[in-house]
């Protein structure tokens, strides 16, 4: 489990595409706290470390989660948003998030909003239904709150904190992003399907 407050800035340094594809991940993390085996969310992916190096951690990624997800459009140097799973008794900033991925949303707007940075992103037909306005979402493994919803878009607004110390700051129109519904918003559909 996450929360989707990002806590490092990491970089793409190698990718082995022979077999399941392997990322390794520059990082500011203490590598030698990482075990083989932990969960990171990268760019919102639940993803296991298998390796670690002095500056790095190394994971596997299935074609399915490449098929499903922006992982497959990595290329080195891309930068990611990293976040370390949650820990019984820290602090939960953003809103519970799984790391598991419900489809890619695009930007299809971004504009200055006072100091922030307003975006609009659209989502796949299947997904709308998801979408609440003061609601949560995950993109790209950022907590945020929609503003508002108008059939397949949404806006968002992001603080110049953000902007700064994730991927958001290098986002335009046209981008794909990883797009993790509200939880809640998950269970309820599924009760109300089960019950028609």
């Amino acid at each position: 489990m996450f929360t989707g407050i990002i806590t490092d800035l990491g970089r793409v340094r190698r990718i082995d595409r022979s077999g399941e594809t392997r990322f390794e991940i520059e990082t500011a993390y203490a590598t030698a706290t990482i075990p083989q085996g932990a969960s990171i969310a990268c760019n919102g992916c639940c993803l296991t470390v298998i390796e670690t190096g002095p500056d790095w951690f190394a994971v596997q990624v299935s074609a399915e989660s490449l098929s499903k997800t922006t992982l497959g459009r990595w290329v080195e140097g891309s930068r990611i948003n990293l976040e370390r799973a949650l820990a019984l008794g820290a602090e939960l900033g953003g809103h519970i998030v799984s790391g598991h991925v419900d489809g890619t949303a695009t930007v299809t707007d971004r504009r200055p909003d006072g100091d922030s940075t307003r975006f609009v992103f659209e989502v796949p037909e299947d997904l709308k239904g998801y979408i609440a306005g003061k609601g949560s979402v995950a993109l790209d493994g950022v907590s945020l709150t929609v503003n508002e919803v108008e059939d397949r878009r949404f806006g968002v607004n992001i603080i110049p904190h953000t902007l700064s110390v994730t991927t958001f700051g290098g986002l335009t129109v046209g981008d794909a992003v990883n797009l993790e519904i509200d939880m809640l918003a998950r269970y309820v559909a599924r009760l109300l399907e089960t019950r028609e």
